[in-house]
């Protein structure tokens, strides 16, 4: 493969690589979707299975609390539960939420997406109101541990 810009020769990009890019970025792309019809999204996963398709994994949220709050991060647990139960079926997966981050004074979306083979990427992307919908930053890369193909 070519840069067409340098003309360097790159890299062949492996197909777990390329599963990785787009479970991440499938996982990315529709929360993004998410905020700007609904301001906002709970946590959800995507999954690519063995026969190549991907796949919305969502759970019902809890009960909300006394302030109407509901525990997004049970849910992230339970979705978390739900992709290990299911990981023969997987290439791979992602797990998304929305995140406060205090160091870009905005929040985010986090997506962590894991292959079988152990490979990780992880990423988010900042975004906050504006008057016409969501400005969303540019994607930062991010640290994760591998967690659904582990025992």
């Amino acid at each position: 493969m070519t840069d067409q810009s340098t003309g360097e020769t790159l890299p062949e990009e492996s197909t777990q690589d390329r599963e990785l890019r787009e479970t991440l970025g499938t996982a990315l792309g529709t929360a993004q979707e998410h905020i700007q019809q609904n301001g906002g999204f709970f946590p959800f996963g995507v999954t690519l299975s063995n026969d190549g398709e991907f796949r919305i994994v969502m759970i019902a949220p809890g009960e909300p609390d006394a302030n109407g709050d509901v525990d997004a991060g049970q849910m992230l647990t339970d979705i978390h539960h739900l992709l290990r139960q299911g990981r023969d079926d997987f290439k791979a997966v992602a797990l998304v939420s929305d995140v406060t981050l205090p160091d870009h004074g905005s929040d985010g979306i986090h997506g962590a997406a894991e292959h079988r083979n152990g490979e990780v990427r992880a990423a988010i992307i900042p975004y906050s109101p504006t008057t016409e919908g969501f400005a969303f930053r540019p994607m930062e890369p991010d640290t994760h541990e591998p967690s659904i193909w582990v025992d």
